[in-house]
């Protein structure tokens, strides 16, 4: 990324943002008190919103829920209205700062194509989450006590039990496992009121009937790796790696993400998460080692591969940061589907080279871009003072808390007068640090541990 492409992106804030942001803050607001008793401040909020979406096919049933709910009548199609008003806000506000970014970064980006209807689940466990959700939306998270999180648990035992509903039943068990553990929420001094609503506006959509899934399409050719993320938590784990995929014939080479998760338990942490990973030997390789992989009809929906061992064969190493240098500013994006629209889902591959670092934030020339330090991760060599001591950096840009912010990848450094590269992916197979691996050691496998302990048990 150079300069002038970081001062357009540091730039003004799109037009509509802030205001677009507001509005969203009113109706988040509104939810901490609960829609049960709205109050004239919760009252605006809802016309607030109905009156940002005046002028879409939103508007009319916005407007209607908004007049519904302030006079006390709450029903699931009320709270589907305001779950997507509020939706569509968002979204309009992450459309507005991806073409803000692709057009700072110069980046083509892929036209939206629906493909085709979703098959319709069973229609009483949705009805049973749109019942737990509207008992959350009158309550409201002041109001949320340990007898309201326990209703919750039938519902979410059902929706484990079908495959088809897993997205939506992880996403209710996580919000119930959030609630549960602040509950009485009243006694919070401070509610996560955006990720709440993030969670309850997502779940309410989730469990209305039909629906659109992406397109697909099934493609060949070579993945060339560009960075990994990890996403962990005390009970899973997602790695998401990013890649340039060369398809097979003349097409552009296109940014895509393949993911992988497990479950696991909190006493799983630092590199032994990989372990958890292990069905997936190709894939860690790749990672580890830097390996181009050639895949053969792997299907692709958006800009997600749909990962499968049996289609994909590692090659030669395929350093990242020749990938990034060389092919990452003229490959195109993928359209992001209408349920991901959203500021925080935002995360483009950048590369950056040249800059120098001061404080938290790398600087190139008069402008600086903010690094987010937090989102590195346990399980990998990449260190804050490594990302200091940096003069090359693949990473994702995203915006956060207002303000764009770098989450690195990749970083090349000089440590001892030796350039040192280090990838998130660098201990898929294990660390490759000494020090590391001797703390390892001394504090037992704990992964092998618990797969003894779950034998043992199992054999009784």
């Amino acid at each position: 990324m150079l300069a002038t492409h970081l001062g357009e992106l540091l730039g003004a804030t799109p037009p509509g943002v802030d205001e677009a942001l507001d509005v969203v803050d009113g109706f988040d607001g509104a939810l901490v008190h609960g829609f049960g008793r709205l109050g004239d401040d919760g009252a605006a909020a809802l016309a607030a919103l109905a009156g940002a979406l005046g002028g879409s096919p939103l508007g009319g049933p916005a407007a209607e829920a908004a007049e519904k709910v302030a006079a006390g009548s709450v029903a699931d199609a009320h709270l589907a209205a305001l779950a997507g008003g509020r939706t569509a806000l968002l979204g309009a506000v992450h459309d507005a700062l991806l073409a803000h970014l692709d057009t700072a970064l110069g980046r083509a980006r892929a036209g939206w194509e629906p493909g085709g209807d979703v098959p319709d689940a069973a229609a009483n466990l949705l009805a049973g989450c749109r019942s737990w959700l509207a008992e959350l939306a009158i309550a409201g998270w002041r109001g949320v006590d340990h007898d309201l999180v326990s209703a919750s648990d039938q519902a979410i035992e059902a929706l484990l039990a079908e495959p088809a509903l897993r997205r939506q039943a992880v996403l209710l068990d996580g919000l119930a496992a959030e609630l549960r553990a602040c509950s009485p929420v009243a006694t919070m001094a401070e509610i996560p009121a955006r990720r709440w609503a993030d969670l309850w506006a997502r779940g309410v959509l989730l469990a209305q009937p039909g629906g659109t899934a992406p397109a697909r399409e099934t493609v060949s050719g070579r993945l060339l790796l560009l960075g990994t993320d990890v996403h962990e938590h005390g009970t899973a784990i997602q790695v998401q790696a990013h890649w340039l995929l060369e398809p097979d014939g003349d097409g552009p080479p296109r940014l895509v993400r393949t993911s992988a998760a497990a479950a696991k338990v909190d006493t799983i942490v630092g590199p032994a998460v990989w372990r958890v990973l292990a069905d997936r030997p190709v894939l860690l390789r790749a990672l580890a080692e830097q390996r181009a992989v050639q895949i053969e009809g792997l299907t692709l929906m958006g800009g997600d591969l749909l990962w499968e061992e049996d289609k994909a064969r590692l090659g030669f190493v395929a350093e990242p940061f020749a990938t990034a240098r060389l092919h990452l500013a003229g490959a195109a994006a993928a359209a992001v589907p209408p349920l991901e629209r959203h500021p925080a889902r935002i995360g483009e591959p950048v590369f950056l080279e040249g800059y120098t670092v001061d404080g938290a934030a790398l600087r190139l020339g008069e402008h600086a871009l903010e690094v987010d330090m937090d989102r590195l991760p346990a399980c990998g060599p990449l260190t804050p003072e490594l990302v200091t001591a940096s003069s090359a950096c693949i990473g994702l840009v995203r915006w956060d808390a207002g303000r764009w912010a770098l989450q690195p990848l990749a970083v090349q450094a000089t440590v001892k007068k030796k350039q040192v590269d280090a990838h998130n992916g660098d201990w898929a197979l294990g660390p490759t640090d000494p020090k590391v691996e001797k703390a390892m050691a001394r504090s037992g496998d704990t992964v092998l541990v618990l797969q003894e302990r779950a034998g043992r048990l199992l054999r009784k």
